[in-house]
């Protein structure tokens, strides 16, 4: 009978249904999984990509030339001569010094006059004008009948409302009266002022071919602010060719005179009663004549500029013989010849302006052109750059001023400056210098990249040296000679070992570490030298024994006796230190390394950043190498043992090649470790950016650097910038390496896989 109970029918259909879903499932995952993974790999391809525009976003902005922006034309409504030309720090307001004693302020916008002052001259012409290399608001100038009238240039600013109110004005601080500065009254043709804490200093050349240096010690009242002054006057011999221009440092210490056919000659007034020439030297070619004679920010550097266009800096170097001589460093030139020099306030920068009407911007340690451009079609006759550097006054010789405004952020950057060697002011010689900062305004920032990224190779060297034995070695002998259950332990045990923080490890090996290594530096390099040799031996003795001895330690737990063989090894070299020290080194290592080797000894140097960053790169190597090994077929093994191979030939012609592109990738992925590390290099290096491939001298990495100063930098600086620079090079550095480092483990692969 036919069974209609629908319950125990079926068809074909019902049958497939539970598969076909579970089918459909597994489809529907795999394609999840699929476009997961595919979403995942795309996501961090764009986000490096954004991180690497990013970079340069910040970083471009540094190499863009200067730019300048009409803002006004106008004349004043002096006819008198301009002597002199300034403007205060927000270049609001301009100081007009005229010939006929006259001192106007005036609205850099328009031309509006804002104040007039008239100096009492008694009658007398001003036969010359000087400005302090300070802060340029001190004047003097040199009178006809051998006095001088000094004063300062100073502004009150106020607020009326949101409205800032600048309010000039004119100081005296020697008094309101002129100073004789000449005994025998003859005309002052060129003056030099300096104002310090102690003295004010002014030296004059006078028309009869005398040069005089006028001394003026300061002498504080006990019971008031009133300040006195003794005078003090020397006479200097006078130079081979009549004095065109004198200058005197704000240290007090060096007079420079130039006269008109650049012959040059430099005082040594440090000893204001007895002052010396010291040198003298021809500055330009017999067909050109000096324009421009001018200090550059710090009073360290002579910029000097010629009918012929150029413009060239010289500053004091120590010979051999340890004494000073003015150097020339380098030159620019412009389109036509320099009739203005201006100097920036706080930059190695200057500005020039030509007989054509042109004006150039220049960096000295760049050793950059920043711009040249035409401005007017006269010749130029004064200039004046703010305080700021971001605004510039020139007036041409029809007295018609015209009033820039200057965009020039980031002077200080080339790729000679970044890359190349540079002379810097009051080096010997050229050299990579990095030391972004001072306390000086009168700073010369030193952005050279040079010895950072050397020492970020100096750092990955040391650490890759220690670490690629080490891993690699202990990773073959735990994949293919260690008992099962021993490499159960070590393998997790070493692994555990990267999840260490590597800030615990450079707190240990800056506070720990090296002073134990410089207290037993023989003994460490006893244990370098000596513990390799003495493990070889051991392993030598011990195969010499009979079986019966050998065969009492199982099959791959002989490492197992090398843990007393060094701590006994270890033991004898930090006891034998002390009497290795005295006998060898005369009881002090340091000094004889320093005194006989001529090799500097720094407490935290590469030595121990090798050992700190080497142990916290072993793991990684360790790690992927002994899956490598582990993970080579074991038909491939037996077959070469089969044939007759040992175990050496095998591991050799069989295992490390097979493994060779995952043993590649573990010392790539380990250096790039060591490349990127922060915390342990900036704890244990003394972080000092010298380029010295010593052992016992340290370093300052890319990375470290970034670490230390960018919480300093002002935003959008060319400090800041500069570091994202590193940054930018520290990436392309990694991505460079980690590329080539796939292409050839590809290669490995491909060559490799039919065995």
């Amino acid at each position: 009978m036919e069974n209609s109970d629908p319950s125990t029918s079926s068809s074909p259909s019902s049958f497939k249904h539970p598969r076909q879903i579970h089918h459909r499932l597994r489809k529907f995952k795999d394609q999840a999984a699929r476009h997961t993974i595919a979403f995942g790999g795309i996501s961090v391809i764009i986000t490096i990509v954004l991180i690497f525009f990013y970079l340069l976003y910040v970083v471009l902005p540094m190499f863009i030339g200067a730019d300048i922006h009409p803002v006004a034309r106008y004349k004043t409504d002096s006819d008198a001569q301009t002597l002199y030309l300034a403007m205060e720090e927000q270049a609001e307001i301009a100081m007009q010094v005229m010939d006929d004693g006259n001192i106007i302020f005036f609205n850099t916008r328009n031309g509006e006059l804002s104040n007039k002052t008239s100096l009492d001259l008694s009658g007398q012409n001003i036969t010359s004008i000087t400005a302090s290399e300070v802060d340029q608001s001190i004047l003097a100038l040199g009178l006809s009948n051998g006095h001088a009238r000094v004063f300062k240039h100073e502004y009150k600013i106020t607020f009326n409302g949101d409205t800032r109110v600048i309010s000039p004005f004119i100081s005296y601080p020697m008094g309101e009266k002129s100073i004789e500065l000449d005994e025998a009254q003859q005309v002052i043709s060129k003056i030099a002022i300096q104002d310090g804490e102690d003295a004010l200093v002014m030296a004059a050349a006078t028309e009869d071919n005398r040069l005089l240096l006028v001394t003026f010690t300061k002498e504080s009242s006990m019971f008031d602010d009133e300040v006195s002054y003794e005078r003090e006057i020397s006479e200097l011999p006078y130079p081979k060719s009549k004095i065109k221009f004198l200058l005197l440092d704000k240290e007090q210490r060096l007079l420079y005179t130039a006269g008109n056919k650049g012959h040059i000659s430099v005082y040594d007034i440090s000893d204001a009663s007895e002052p010396e020439m010291i040198q003298t030297l021809q500055a330009s070619t017999s067909d050109e004549t000096i324009t421009s004679f001018n200090f550059l920010a710090g009073d360290i550097s002579l910029l000097i500029g010629t009918s012929g266009g150029s413009v060239s800096q010289w500053f004091p170097v120590r010979d051999a013989a340890g004494k000073e001589k003015l150097t020339r460093i380098r030159s620019f030139q412009a389109n036509s010849g320099i009739t203005k020099l201006a100097p920036e306030y706080y930059r190695k920068g200057f500005i020039t302006a030509s007989d054509k009407g042109e004006i150039g911007i220049y960096h000295t340690t760049a050793n950059r052109t920043l711009l040249t451009s035409s401005v007017t079609d006269k010749k130029i006759t004064q200039i004046a750059v703010s305080p700021r550097d971001n605004a510039l006054l020139i007036q041409d010789e029809d007295k018609q001023f015209h009033f820039y405004i200057v965009d020039n952020e980031h002077p200080e950057i080339s790729w000679s400056a970044l890359w190349g060697k540079v002379w810097y002011e009051s080096y010997p010689e050229a050299d990579y210098v990095w030391q972004s900062s001072s306390a000086s305004n009168d700073f010369e920032p030193k952005f050279s990249l040079v010895p950072i990224t050397f020492g970020t190779i100096k750092a990955a060297f040391y650490a890759m040296l220690i670490a690629i034995p080490i891993s690699i070695m202990g990773a073959i002998f735990t994949a293919h000679f260690m008992a099962p259950r021993m490499r159960s332990v070590v393998k997790p045990s070493i692994e555990i070992m990267e999840a260490l923080p590597t800030v615990i490890l450079g707190f240990l090996a800056g506070l720990w570490l090296a002073p134990v290594l410089e207290d037993n530096l023989p003994g460490i390099i006893t244990f370098l030298l000596f513990g390799p040799p003495a493990i070889l031996l051991f392993a030598f003795a011990w195969q010499q024994l009979p079986n019966q001895v050998r065969l009492f330690v199982p099959e791959g737990w002989q490492a197992a006796l090398l843990i007393p063989v060094i701590l006994i090894i270890g033991y004898v070299s930090f006891s034998l230190s002390p009497v290795i020290e005295q006998v060898f080194f005369g009881n002090d290592i340091r000094s004889w390394l320093s005194n006989e080797m001529g090799i500097p000894f720094d407490q935290r140097n590469s030595l121990v950043v090798g050992l700190a960053m080497g142990f916290a790169v072993i793991p990684t190597i360790f790690s992927i190498t002994e899956d490598a090994i582990f993970s080579v077929p074991k038909h491939l093994v037996n077959g070469s043992l089969a044939l007759g191979a040992t175990q050496w030939q095998t591991l050799i012609k069989v295992v490390l090649l097979t493994a060779s592109p995952g043993i590649f990738s573990a010392v790539m992925i380990g250096f790039g470790r060591a490349v990127g590390e922060t915390m342990i290099v900036l704890m244990a290096t003394g972080n000092t950016p010298v380029m010295d491939f010593s052992i016992f001298q340290g370093m300052r990495t890319l990375s470290a650097n970034i670490a230390v100063e960018i919480p300093e930098s002002e935003v959008a600086s060319t400090h800041y910038r500069v570091l994202f620079l590193a940054a930018l090079v520290l990436f392309v550095f990694t991505f460079f390496f980690n590329t080539i480092a796939e292409v050839i483990r590809q290669r490995l692969r491909r060559k490799y896989s039919t065995l």
